[in-house]
């Protein structure tokens, strides 16, 4: 069975490709149900940047491209949230 079909067991984020980046970064991530999955980048402050995605999701891997290229250089925080289940990964964008 190849990887692509293999339903999730648990929820993960994770981390981004290439880190650092410039100006756009891979995010892959998983879900064992399908749900409702927001993904948001914060700067160092807490402040949100940019919401990825705020949409229902079938169970599975999924994968997303972010454009940083109207930030700054500098750390970001790409936040993961669906249900009870949330994670965060830190990013690097250098330009």
């Amino acid at each position: 069975i190849s990887s692509e079909l293999t339903i999730p067991q648990v929820f993960s984020l994770q981390q981004n490709y290439p880190n650092p980046f410039n100006p756009t970064t891979t995010i892959e991530f998983s879900i064992p149900h399908s749900d409702m999955v927001s993904m948001k980048v914060y700067d160092l402050n807490g402040r949100l940047i940019e919401t990825l995605l705020n949409d229902f999701y079938d169970m599975g891997n999924h994968t997303i491209t972010w454009d940083g290229s109207s930030q700054s250089s500098g750390m970001y925080f790409v936040r993961l949230e669906s249900g009870e289940f949330i994670q965060t990964r830190k990013v690097v964008l250098v330009k």
